[in-house]
């Protein structure tokens, strides 16, 4: 990509959109039909994997895997493996764009029946970008990227309920080094955590058994982020993901599990600020924008949280609005062969992600390999045929003994 350094905004918020995409998070201005809720680093929500991208993008409730860390970090200890992990490739708009890409690798151990550590490892490259003057001079060339580092401890305190918590690091440098009177951004280094829980019950549906599980995590709660100064803080995408998960079990070799996800971000929703006859935002005496509806944005990370479930300008409806829908279903045929579908659905006021998903699984021993195609509702979609692939495998061990639940 050739990129004129005098066009500063169109770049830095063309790299914010290529990410912001992933969550449908693109930035729409002033206007009264959309109010789309924007984040620095939108990269830490990509959803990684092939198992939960070829279910519409479930993972808090369904049952537990490597890439538990992401979805839902409470599960992790629910795995009945001794150890192991995975790793996952994302081709990114690969419609529009041939060199970007996610990449995530991610690992676990049991330590006791009971308890599980992880860690995880995100990548996304951006591609390359040509900087030029106006007059077409080579200013210099980057590579955009942006990284996490992740650990994690899981710990199951019932039979049937588990919690987890997740310590995060992240980095992500968009322009590098290639600065102008016009063109300037400083990398952003910065720390979250993420917490969940978890709980699962054994059903008895006639002559048939069943799982029901429900899951909640909050994630990348953290500090706001700046790419140039104290005066540009952003918010990080907190969000909260609640969700089911129902597993029935048809005979000896087939079953199948029916999930459902709902995902709010935990960020303030852009007001409505007034406007003068020419069209132009009102400001105080401070040159502050006034605002019409709505609350100001300008918050601390608690009140920016816990206010965004009622700061919408529209009330009630608009707060309603902000739920992303994912639903999924899996089967699988003797625990060998899986096939998915799911549904993702976003408000078109809050960014009009809308598309299906399918995939299939194979396990063979202690090996696994996982398949995800993305279809969107909309035509001409940057995300159209999207492909993942996991790979990853489970070794079994020695029985933990030194477990309390067997007290």
């Amino acid at each position: 990509m050739r990129v004129n350094i005098n066009f500063s905004l169109v770049v830095l918020c063309g790299a914010l959109f290529v990410l912001h995409i992933c969550e449908a998070q693109t930035f729409v201005g002033q206007d009264a039909s959309r109010r789309v809720i924007t984040t620095a680093v939108p990269f830490l929500q990509i959803p990684p994997d092939a198992r939960s991208g070829g279910m519409g993008d479930v993972g808090a409730a369904i049952s537990p895997d490597a890439n538990s860390i992401h979805w839902n970090q409470a599960k992790l200890a629910l795995i009945d493996k001794d150890f192991g992990g995975s790793v996952s490739y994302t081709p990114w708009l690969s419609k529009i764009i041939n060199d970007m890409f996610v990449a995530y690798l991610t690992g676990y151990k049991k330590i006791t029946k009971e308890q599980a550590v992880g860690l995880s490892f995100r990548y996304f490259d951006l591609g390359d970008i040509q900087f030029t003057t106006e007059d077409g001079t080579d200013a210099g060339q980057f590579s955009p990227l942006e990284l996490s580092v992740d650990a994690t401890y899981s710990r199951i305190l019932t039979e049937k309920f588990s919690v987890g918590v997740t310590g995060r690091f992240f980095y992500s440098n968009l322009i590098g080094n290639v600065l102008s009177a016009t063109l300037f951004s400083d990398p952003v280094a910065s720390v979250a955590v993420d917490l969940g829980a978890f709980y699962k019950t054994d059903l008895t549906l006639g002559a048939r058994t069943g799982e029901l599980g429900l899951g909640a995590s909050i994630s990348n709660i953290g500090p706001k982020v700046s790419y140039s100064n104290d005066n540009n803080l952003e918010f990080i995408p907190t969000n909260l993901r609640v969700g089911g998960a129902f597993t029935l079990n048809v005979d000896a070799y087939n079953k199948f599990t029916f999930a459902l996800d709902l995902n709010k971000l935990m960020v303030p929703t852009p007001p409505v600020y007034k406007y003068d006859e020419n069209d132009k935002i009102i400001v105080d005496s401070d040159g502050n924008p006034e605002i019409d509806r709505g609350k100001d944005p300008d918050r601390n990370l608690l009140s920016g949280m816990f206010g965004s479930f009622g700061d919408a300008p529209d009330g009630l409806s608009e707060e309603i609005a902000e739920f992303m829908v994912s639903t999924g279903i899996e089967y699988w045929y003797n625990n060998i062969f899986a096939a998915r579908a799911g549904y993702n659905y976003e408000s078109p006021s809050k960014g009009n992600r809308r598309f299906f998903t399918v995939g299939i699984g194979f396990r063979y021993h202690v090996l696994a390999a996982d398949f995800a195609y993305l279809v969107p509702q909309v035509q001409n979609h940057p995300l159209a045929e999207t492909i993942r692939v996991t790979l990853g495998f489970n070794v079994e061990g020695r029985a933990k003994e030194d477990s309390i639940l067997d007290d």
